[in-house]
């Protein structure tokens, strides 16, 4: 069972996300200075920027966590500010760190989600999860002994239930290892095949490239460049063409020393004695 949103023809073809304008001031802090942005529905998009740069403070206004001070932003055709119960019926948040309950294993963890959601049939639609998310033959394990990659799938999947049509994802592969940020690129590329809208918060150069359909570059609190990797490209002088010997990277030799990532649960699993590998 999921939740239905009625949605106007407007609502369907329009951007999903619209940002217009958004301040946001900590006393003498400026740390949004007039933010815009669409999102396209489906798509994956990149807010990207160092640490500081504003990019949680868009995310927690636009999820309704924080008001801002200027501008205005809708979400899935909803107004943050006046419609913010329609709003928070449309969207699921991820943030920094996974919000797992370490004593229950992970089928309980989504079993309890789809309970408090009110939903019928929560062992289905838990065990559709963990399929979805390569987690069943860690199922009945307690999560204290996943993986960090594996902590983060089952959280974007608990962030699922209920089908929200539109995700936000603020970092996160903070502070997970290259395998584990692997296993969550795979989670999230699976998300925007199915149709889901991701606004994806990153200050990785090369997770915005992997994964976004459209990047936009936020610094010192305003958007300075927003676009496809290849018209963010061409901001750049004509590239010279040079033979060089191209060497591997470290994260190509940690990879092909562990082996290939797949969709195998038991990467990054715990081993006998409760440690994680």
């Amino acid at each position: 069972m999921s939740i239905d949103f009625q949605m106007s023809t407007e609502q369907v073809r329009g951007p999903v996300i619209q940002v217009q304008g958004l301040e946001k001031s900590y006393k003498d802090l400026h740390v949004l200075r007039g933010v815009d942005f669409d999102v396209a529905r489906g798509s994956i998009f990149a807010l990207l920027g160092s640490n500081g740069a504003g990019k949680t403070t868009v995310v927690r206004i636009l999820s309704t966590l924080l008001k801002p001070d200027a501008g205005t932003a809708s979400v899935n055709g909803f107004d943050v500010a006046t419609q913010a119960a329609n709003v928070r019926e449309s969207i699921s948040l991820t943030g920094q760190f996974a919000a797992v309950d370490e004593i229950l294993s992970g089928r309980e963890n989504l079993v309890l989600v789809a309970r408090l959601r009110h939903l019928g049939d929560p062992g289905r639609i838990a065990d559709d999860l963990l399929a979805r998310f390569s987690l069943i033959d860690a199922a009945a394990r307690k999560v204290s002994t996943y993986s960090g990659g594996m902590r983060r799938r089952l959280d974007i999947a608990m962030s699922l239930i209920g089908n929200p049509p539109v995700i936000f994802l603020d970092e996160p592969t903070t502070g997970l290892d290259p395998q584990a940020r692997l296993e969550v690129w795979q989670a999230v590329r699976e998300l925007a095949g199915q149709g889901t809208t991701v606004l994806l918060t990153t200050q990785y150069l090369d997770e915005a490239e992997q994964l976004a359909d459209r990047i936009a570059v936020l610094h010192r609190g305003r958007i300075i460049a927003n676009g496809t990797l290849p018209e963010l490209k061409q901001l750049l002088p004509p590239a010279k063409v040079e033979y060089v010997e191209k060497q591997p990277t470290l994260e190509d030799v940690f990879l092909a020393i562990v082996g290939d990532v797949g969709t195998d649960s038991k990467v990054g699993a715990a081993s006998p004695d409760g440690t994680n590998n």
